[in-house]
Protein backbone atom coordinates (compact mmCIF):
# COMPACT_ATOMS: atom_id res chain seq x y z
CA UNK A 1 0.00 0.00 0.00
CA UNK A 2 1.20 3.66 -1.01
CA UNK A 3 2.21 6.09 1.46
CA UNK A 4 0.02 9.24 2.85
CA UNK A 5 1.52 12.70 1.97
CA UNK A 6 3.88 13.89 4.60
CA UNK A 7 4.15 17.55 5.12
CA UNK A 8 5.34 19.72 2.45
CA UNK A 9 6.20 16.61 0.20
CA UNK A 10 2.00 16.44 -0.38
CA UNK A 11 2.42 17.12 -4.77
CA UNK A 12 3.37 14.87 -7.35
CA UNK A 13 3.92 15.45 -11.13
CA UNK A 14 3.81 12.81 -13.61
CA UNK A 15 5.76 12.91 -16.96
CA UNK A 16 4.42 10.82 -19.98
CA UNK A 17 6.36 9.60 -22.32
CA UNK A 18 6.86 9.56 -26.32
CA UNK A 19 3.87 7.97 -28.21
CA UNK A 20 1.80 8.85 -24.71
CA UNK A 21 -0.94 11.39 -23.63
CA UNK A 22 -1.25 12.04 -19.77
CA UNK A 23 -3.99 9.21 -20.09
CA UNK A 24 -1.30 6.61 -19.74
CA UNK A 25 -0.95 7.93 -16.15
CA UNK A 26 -4.49 7.48 -15.35
CA UNK A 27 -4.49 4.64 -12.66
CA UNK A 28 -1.40 5.82 -11.04
CA UNK A 29 -2.88 9.48 -10.99
CA UNK A 30 -5.65 7.95 -9.46
CA UNK A 31 -4.65 5.71 -6.56
CA UNK A 32 -2.63 8.72 -5.59
CA UNK A 33 -4.86 10.52 -5.16
CA UNK A 34 -6.79 8.30 -2.93
CA UNK A 35 -4.17 8.74 -0.94
CA UNK A 36 -4.06 12.33 -0.55
CA UNK A 37 -2.14 13.36 -2.77
CA UNK A 38 -2.26 16.47 -5.29
CA UNK A 39 -1.41 14.73 -8.66
CA UNK A 40 -0.30 16.45 -11.84
CA UNK A 41 -0.29 14.92 -15.32
CA UNK A 42 0.74 17.78 -17.41
CA UNK A 43 0.99 16.91 -21.23
CA UNK A 44 3.64 18.11 -23.44
CA UNK A 45 3.50 21.09 -25.27
CA UNK A 46 0.46 20.69 -28.16
CA UNK A 47 -0.63 17.87 -26.67
CA UNK A 48 -3.44 18.40 -24.43
CA UNK A 49 -5.87 16.76 -26.37
CA UNK A 50 -7.81 13.56 -27.33
CA UNK A 51 -5.81 10.42 -28.18
CA UNK A 52 -8.25 10.42 -31.45
CA UNK A 53 -8.02 14.08 -31.84
CA UNK A 54 -3.98 13.76 -32.23
CA UNK A 55 -4.64 10.59 -34.36
CA UNK A 56 -6.51 12.52 -36.33
CA UNK A 57 -4.44 15.89 -36.37
CA UNK A 58 -0.63 15.63 -34.92
CA UNK A 59 0.18 18.65 -36.68
CA UNK A 60 1.13 20.09 -33.04
CA UNK A 61 3.60 17.63 -32.28
CA UNK A 62 5.49 17.84 -35.62
CA UNK A 63 7.95 20.38 -34.62
CA UNK A 64 8.45 19.76 -30.69
CA UNK A 65 11.92 19.46 -30.15
CA UNK A 66 13.22 18.02 -26.27
CA UNK A 67 14.40 21.32 -24.91
CA UNK A 68 10.78 22.80 -25.68
CA UNK A 69 9.64 19.60 -23.37
CA UNK A 70 12.17 20.40 -20.67
CA UNK A 71 11.56 23.77 -20.17
CA UNK A 72 7.58 23.16 -19.88
CA UNK A 73 7.97 21.32 -17.14
CA UNK A 74 10.34 22.83 -15.69
CA UNK A 75 8.54 26.13 -15.87
CA UNK A 76 5.49 24.11 -14.21
CA UNK A 77 7.23 22.57 -11.38
CA UNK A 78 8.75 26.09 -10.48
CA UNK A 79 5.56 27.82 -9.80
CA UNK A 80 5.01 25.05 -7.46
CA UNK A 81 4.85 26.58 -3.80
CA UNK A 82 6.65 23.47 -2.37
CA UNK A 83 9.04 20.92 -4.35
CA UNK A 84 6.97 18.18 -5.83
CA UNK A 85 7.88 14.50 -6.39
CA UNK A 86 8.98 14.01 -9.94
CA UNK A 87 8.13 10.43 -11.86
CA UNK A 88 8.67 10.02 -15.47
CA UNK A 89 8.21 7.23 -17.52
CA UNK A 90 9.97 6.24 -21.17
CA UNK A 91 10.97 9.85 -22.41
CA UNK A 92 9.63 11.58 -19.77
CA UNK A 93 12.09 9.19 -17.37
CA UNK A 94 14.53 11.42 -19.45
CA UNK A 95 13.07 15.09 -19.21
CA UNK A 96 12.89 13.82 -15.43
CA UNK A 97 16.71 13.58 -14.67
CA UNK A 98 16.86 16.82 -16.61
CA UNK A 99 14.49 18.55 -14.36
CA UNK A 100 16.65 16.67 -11.19
CA UNK A 101 19.43 18.39 -13.01
CA UNK A 102 18.28 21.64 -12.89
CA UNK A 103 17.63 21.60 -8.87
CA UNK A 104 13.72 20.63 -9.44
CA UNK A 105 11.81 18.29 -7.03
CA UNK A 106 12.32 16.37 -3.45
CA UNK A 107 12.80 13.20 -5.27
CA UNK A 108 12.44 11.97 -8.27
CA UNK A 109 11.31 8.06 -10.26
CA UNK A 110 12.38 7.56 -13.73
CA UNK A 111 10.64 4.20 -14.92
CA UNK A 112 11.78 2.07 -17.82
CA UNK A 113 13.68 5.63 -19.18
CA UNK A 114 15.16 7.16 -22.41
CA UNK A 115 18.50 7.60 -21.61
CA UNK A 116 20.50 10.74 -21.04
CA UNK A 117 23.56 11.66 -22.93
CA UNK A 118 26.43 9.49 -21.76
CA UNK A 119 25.10 5.99 -21.93
CA UNK A 120 26.88 4.83 -25.71
CA UNK A 121 25.23 1.24 -26.43
CA UNK A 122 21.74 0.87 -27.02
CA UNK A 123 20.63 -2.70 -27.11
CA UNK A 124 19.25 -4.01 -30.55
CA UNK A 125 15.94 -3.75 -29.18
CA UNK A 126 16.06 -0.49 -28.02
CA UNK A 127 16.55 0.62 -31.80
CA UNK A 128 14.01 -2.14 -33.06
CA UNK A 129 11.30 -0.31 -30.85
CA UNK A 130 12.19 3.29 -32.41
CA UNK A 131 12.60 1.99 -35.89
CA UNK A 132 9.47 3.39 -37.26
CA UNK A 133 10.65 6.73 -36.37
CA UNK A 134 14.63 6.68 -36.80
CA UNK A 135 14.36 4.15 -40.38
CA UNK A 136 13.85 7.41 -42.64
CA UNK A 137 15.65 10.77 -41.54
CA UNK A 138 12.47 12.80 -43.17
CA UNK A 139 10.86 11.38 -39.74
CA UNK A 140 13.17 14.32 -37.76
CA UNK A 141 10.51 17.26 -38.27
CA UNK A 142 7.24 14.66 -38.50
CA UNK A 143 5.11 12.93 -35.81
CA UNK A 144 5.40 9.36 -36.65
CA UNK A 145 2.08 6.97 -35.55
CA UNK A 146 3.03 3.46 -34.16
CA UNK A 147 0.72 0.35 -35.68
CA UNK A 148 -0.29 -2.18 -33.28
CA UNK A 149 1.96 -4.64 -34.29
CA UNK A 150 5.05 -2.08 -33.62
CA UNK A 151 3.24 -1.51 -30.27
CA UNK A 152 2.78 -4.71 -29.36
CA UNK A 153 6.58 -5.45 -29.52
CA UNK A 154 7.82 -2.16 -28.06
CA UNK A 155 5.36 -1.72 -25.15
CA UNK A 156 2.78 -4.54 -25.06
CA UNK A 157 5.10 -7.57 -25.49
CA UNK A 158 4.08 -9.34 -21.88
CA UNK A 159 0.48 -8.82 -22.57
CA UNK A 160 -1.97 -10.99 -24.87
CA UNK A 161 -2.26 -9.42 -28.42
CA UNK A 162 -6.17 -8.56 -27.64
CA UNK A 163 -4.73 -6.53 -24.28
CA UNK A 164 -2.06 -4.92 -26.39
CA UNK A 165 -4.62 -4.14 -29.35
CA UNK A 166 -6.68 -2.94 -26.35
CA UNK A 167 -4.12 -0.39 -24.64
CA UNK A 168 -2.63 0.89 -28.62
CA UNK A 169 -6.28 1.89 -28.66
CA UNK A 170 -6.71 3.82 -25.46
CA UNK A 171 -3.38 5.29 -25.50
CA UNK A 172 -1.16 5.15 -28.62
CA UNK A 173 -0.86 8.43 -30.71
CA UNK A 174 2.22 9.67 -32.34
CA UNK A 175 5.17 10.12 -31.51
CA UNK A 176 7.51 13.69 -32.19
CA UNK A 177 10.30 12.76 -34.16
CA UNK A 178 12.13 15.30 -33.63
CA UNK A 179 12.71 14.34 -29.97
CA UNK A 180 13.39 10.69 -30.91
CA UNK A 181 16.18 11.48 -33.30
CA UNK A 182 17.89 14.40 -30.15
CA UNK A 183 17.23 11.33 -27.82
CA UNK A 184 19.36 8.50 -30.08
CA UNK A 185 21.74 10.49 -31.39
CA UNK A 186 22.57 12.56 -28.33
CA UNK A 187 26.29 11.69 -27.84
CA UNK A 188 27.14 13.36 -31.32
CA UNK A 189 25.71 16.73 -29.57
CA UNK A 190 28.04 18.25 -27.08
CA UNK A 191 24.87 20.91 -26.47
CA UNK A 192 22.28 18.11 -25.94
CA UNK A 193 19.02 18.92 -24.21
CA UNK A 194 19.69 15.45 -23.00
CA UNK A 195 22.61 16.61 -21.23
CA UNK A 196 23.01 16.10 -17.29
CA UNK A 197 25.97 16.67 -14.66
CA UNK A 198 25.99 13.34 -13.58
CA UNK A 199 28.81 13.93 -11.11
CA UNK A 200 26.72 16.50 -8.88
CA UNK A 201 26.73 15.88 -4.82
CA UNK A 202 24.28 18.39 -4.32
CA UNK A 203 20.95 16.86 -6.28
CA UNK A 204 18.00 15.28 -4.93
CA UNK A 205 17.56 11.42 -4.48
CA UNK A 206 16.92 10.10 -7.85
CA UNK A 207 15.38 6.01 -8.33
CA UNK A 208 15.74 4.44 -11.66
CA UNK A 209 13.34 1.46 -12.54
CA UNK A 210 13.79 -1.16 -15.04
CA UNK A 211 10.90 -3.69 -16.08
CA UNK A 212 12.85 -7.38 -17.12
CA UNK A 213 10.94 -7.82 -20.21
CA UNK A 214 11.37 -4.14 -21.73
CA UNK A 215 12.30 -4.16 -24.88
CA UNK A 216 12.11 0.03 -24.98
CA UNK A 217 14.47 0.63 -21.98
CA UNK A 218 15.56 -3.00 -21.28
CA UNK A 219 17.75 -3.87 -17.94
CA UNK A 220 20.98 -3.28 -19.45
CA UNK A 221 19.86 0.30 -20.65
CA UNK A 222 18.63 1.54 -17.36
CA UNK A 223 21.81 -0.17 -15.36
CA UNK A 224 24.02 2.09 -17.64
CA UNK A 225 21.70 5.09 -17.21
CA UNK A 226 22.72 4.83 -13.24
CA UNK A 227 25.70 4.41 -13.66
CA UNK A 228 26.02 7.49 -15.31
CA UNK A 229 25.94 8.95 -11.85
CA UNK A 230 28.73 6.82 -9.73
CA UNK A 231 30.52 9.34 -9.26
CA UNK A 232 27.60 11.47 -7.19
CA UNK A 233 27.59 10.82 -3.65
CA UNK A 234 23.70 11.93 -3.79
CA UNK A 235 21.60 8.85 -3.85
CA UNK A 236 21.37 7.13 -6.95
CA UNK A 237 19.20 4.17 -6.75
CA UNK A 238 17.83 1.16 -9.14
CA UNK A 239 14.87 -1.50 -9.03
CA UNK A 240 14.13 -3.85 -11.06
CA UNK A 241 10.73 -5.80 -11.37
CA UNK A 242 11.11 -8.74 -13.68
CA UNK A 243 8.93 -9.73 -16.48
CA UNK A 244 7.57 -6.39 -16.90
CA UNK A 245 7.57 -4.63 -20.18
CA UNK A 246 7.42 -0.94 -20.77
CA UNK A 247 3.68 -1.10 -20.69
CA UNK A 248 4.78 -1.13 -16.86
CA UNK A 249 2.42 1.68 -15.64
CA UNK A 250 -0.90 -0.38 -17.15
CA UNK A 251 -0.28 -3.73 -17.57
CA UNK A 252 -1.73 -5.97 -14.72
CA UNK A 253 0.45 -5.28 -11.50
CA UNK A 254 1.23 -1.67 -12.22
CA UNK A 255 -0.03 -1.18 -8.28
CA UNK A 256 3.27 -2.65 -7.11
CA UNK A 257 5.23 -0.56 -9.21
CA UNK A 258 3.25 2.54 -8.34
CA UNK A 259 3.32 2.05 -4.79
CA UNK A 260 7.19 1.31 -4.57
CA UNK A 261 8.13 4.12 -6.94
CA UNK A 262 6.03 6.67 -3.87
CA UNK A 263 6.89 4.60 -1.04
CA UNK A 264 10.47 5.18 -1.87
CA UNK A 265 9.92 9.14 -3.24
CA UNK A 266 8.15 10.34 -0.30
CA UNK A 267 11.13 8.59 2.48
CA UNK A 268 14.07 10.15 0.30
CA UNK A 269 11.90 13.65 0.06
CA UNK A 270 11.80 13.59 3.78
CA UNK A 271 15.06 12.61 4.87
CA UNK A 272 17.60 12.66 2.25
CA UNK A 273 16.71 15.70 -0.22
CA UNK A 274 18.22 18.87 -0.13
CA UNK A 275 14.93 20.41 -1.42
CA UNK A 276 13.20 19.34 1.85
CA UNK A 277 16.32 19.03 4.87
CA UNK A 278 17.76 22.03 3.78
CA UNK A 279 21.25 20.29 2.14
CA UNK A 280 23.04 23.02 0.14
CA UNK A 281 19.44 23.77 -1.37
CA UNK A 282 18.78 24.54 -5.40
CA UNK A 283 15.57 25.59 -5.42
Amino acid sequence: MGTAPTGRVDTIVLIHGLWMTPRSWEHWARRYRAFGFQVLTPAWPGMDAEVQALRDDPAPIAGLTLGQVIDHYAALVRELPNPPLIMGHSFGGLVAQVLLDKGLGAATVAIAPAAPRGVVRLPVSTLRSAYPVLRSPGNRHRAVPITPDEFRYAFGNTLTREESDRAWQRYAVPAAGHVLFEGAFANLDARSAATVDNGRDDRAPLLLVAGGADHVSPPALVKSNANLYRRSRAVTDYQEFPGRSHFTVGERGWEKVADRALDWAVEMATTRSPAIVGEAPRW
